[in-house]
């Protein structure tokens, strides 16, 4: 169990007591052998991940003497020695254990155990949603707990929302925890804010907030921390909204300003003169024009990096040193439309298989469970609906809308969601991961989300199963459709397969609009193979109305064929006897 939690990259540590480490006939280099209580007291930080094989009432023996509070402890989460059952412990909201343990049970083929309130009743987590749509939480513990209980309890709860992607209220369990279909009772009414400020006891903060500083050479850190949170207070904003610190790029070895955004965690960023220059700002200085090259510095830094639409909050402010700082520093705040943080969300390109659900992998399925948003075609939004929960949002999408749909999830994944972005079969074969990936290689590479490929079981593998073993020697795909490809070049690279004696699957083939590419490229064939080569016509693979079908090269209704249908043809050695399709592998007989 823990080399398969290693294998998958599920853990960066493991560790064995030194009774269970002894049984091993040789042991790893890195594996961490001790006692289970010198082991979780050494790695109990706030915001760690404890996975525990083991019992359950072991385990909580174990952790309670390090139990702190809910803010500080970190996820626990019990496994079985089989991987069959994952039981979040400690941390199911705010460190993540609930979601995580439903991520781990897909991968591993288990079940994610989960007995907390939210889940049950298919309600929003409200003190742990906003994590997956890139937010940060700020507010007093026992505020959230004491709006956590109201929730539970059946009160009335309502979300005031300034900023951030409302997309989330889409979902079923928005629905079940704010909306029109919230059951309630008499209790009084409560709240919590999503935006830029903290004018709530519980909050979410999408990052909006651009702070531009521009300092003199030497600026001790003390000065800068002190000004940040003067500005901030001044103008009522958390610091948990920054999306970015900003200033010129002559200040780029300024290691105070590397040090405060280490401090704050947030990304710096420079910009040039010229690029700030062009910014229009409303206290410009001919003083600041003549050392640096450009009349503003930390207001153009901070409307520059807002964008378009961004709006200066706080005009520039400069805070001077006190008998023991160094310096001096300007600050000036902005916001933008839109929220940015890829540095905390994702981008994952799902390859959904063929269509029923058997034939969806682990490795997806854990990929879906760690995704908010679900970006696709309806139809294959549909065939996943089963899995989808309560607190997932469908984005549907339609054919030959690609791009568009690339972009949405592109966006949404820089604002720092984790979004799913779905493709039948293998998302890598005639899907939307090499759109995707051009996209996302577009961005400077800080602006970039992160970016997982998850493969899915293509119509082409099924359609050989169904069929025997046709694909046993060398094989091609080609598709049809000349939307993106010519038909010259489709032709020459069928000349090409035919001449190479490959088996040759052919998707897109022929449709209302293209109704004789098909035909055309069967006679390309024909000039290669003879008139008994085997052919399938496999439509709805993996689908409630899956058809196989066998013919020959010379025996060929094309007009039976639609865009469901994927169409496999045998090289010269394939042969078909009875219903079983076989390309020879070429073995030597004993």
């Amino acid at each position: 169990m823990l080399q398969r939690l290693k294998i998958l990259k599920c853990v960066d540590h493991l560790a064995l007591t030194p009774r269970a480490a002894s049984k091993l006939g040789c042991q790893p280099t890195d594996l961490l052998v001790g006692s289970a209580k010198e082991i979780l007291s050494q790695y109990w930080d706030t915001n760690g991940v404890l996975l525990v094989v083991g019992a359950i009432g072991a385990v909580t023996r174990l952790v309670a003497p390090l139990l702190v509070s809910k803010e500080k402890d970190p996820a626990v989460i019990v496994i079985d020695a089989n991987g069959m059952n994952f039981v979040p412990l400690l941390g199911g909201h705010k460190a993540g254990a609930e979601n995580l343990a439903l991520e781990l049970a897909e991968l591993l083929g288990g079940k994610a155990v989960i007995t907390g309130h939210s889940r049950i009743q298919e309600c929003l987590p409200l003190d742990g949603f906003g994590e997956a749509w890139g937010w940060e939480r700020s507010g007093d513990s026992s505020a959230w707990h004491q709006l956590m209980v109201h929730q539970a309890s059946g009160g009335r709860i309502r979300s005031n929302q300034y900023s951030g992607s409302k997309l989330w209220l889409n979902s079923e369990g928005a629905a079940n925890s704010v909306g029109e279909n919230q059951t309630h009772n008499s209790l009084e009414l409560k709240s919590f804010t999503i935006g830029p400020k903290s004018i709530d006891t519980c909050c979410w903060h999408p990052s909006t907030i651009w702070v531009g500083i521009g300092c003199e050479r030497g600026t001790s850190l003390g000065l800068l921390n002190r000004s940040l949170n003067s500005a901030f207070s001044q103008v009522g904003i958390a610091k948990e909204a920054i999306a970015g610190l900003i200033s010129i790029d002559l200040k780029f070895d300024e290691s105070a300003l590397r040090a405060l955004s280490k401090q704050w965690a947030r990304p710096l960023r420079f910009f040039t003169a010229s690029a700030l220059s062009k910014v229009s700002v409303p206290t410009p200085s001919k003083e600041v024009e003549s050392i640096t090259g450009t009349p503003s510095v930390a207001e153009a830094a901070a409307l520059f990096a807002a964008g378009e639409g961004g709006v200066l909050l706080m005009k520039k402010q400069i805070y001077r040193a006190n008998t023991d700082e160094k310096g001096a520093a300007t600050i000036a705040i902005a916001e933008s439309l839109q929220p940015f943080a890829p540095q905390r969300g994702a981008l994952h390109l799902i390859g959904s298989g063929p269509g029923d659900l058997a034939y969806l992998t682990h490795d997806a399925r854990a990929a879906l469970a760690r995704c908010v948003v679900w970006i696709g075609y309806s139809r294959y939004l549909d065939l996943l609906e089963p899995i989808r929960r309560s607190d997932q949002v469908r984005i549907d999408g339609q054919l030959t809308f690609e791009r568009q749909r690339c972009k949405e999830a592109l966006q949404l994944a820089r604002e720092g969601a984790s979004v799913a972005l779905i493709s039948s079969g293998d998302s890598g074969i005639y899907g939307m991961a090499g759109l995707a990936l051009e996209l996302w290689l577009e961005q400077p590479e800080i602006d970039r989300p992160g970016f997982n490929i998850h493969p899915g079981i293509s119509a082409m593998q099924i359609a050989a199963a169904r069929a025997g073993a046709p694909l046993m020697n060398d094989f091609c795909t080609i598709s049809l459709s000349d939307h993106l490809t010519p038909w010259i070049t489709i032709k020459e690279r069928l000349r090409g397969a035919a001449i190479g004696d490959f088996v040759i699957a052919i998707y897109n083939p022929r449709s209302k609009d293209r109704d004789w590419q098909l035909q055309n490229a069967l006679d390309i064939i024909r000039e290669y193979r003879s008139e008994n080569t085997p052919i399938v016509f496999a439509r709805q693979m993996g689908r409630g109305e899956e058809k196989i079908e066998f013919y020959s090269l010379g025996d060929c209704p094309v007009n039976k064929v639609d865009m469901l249908t994927l169409v496999l043809i045998g090289n010269s050695q394939s042969l078909l006897n009875g219903r079983w399709f076989v390309t020879p592998r070429g073995y030597l007989s004993d």
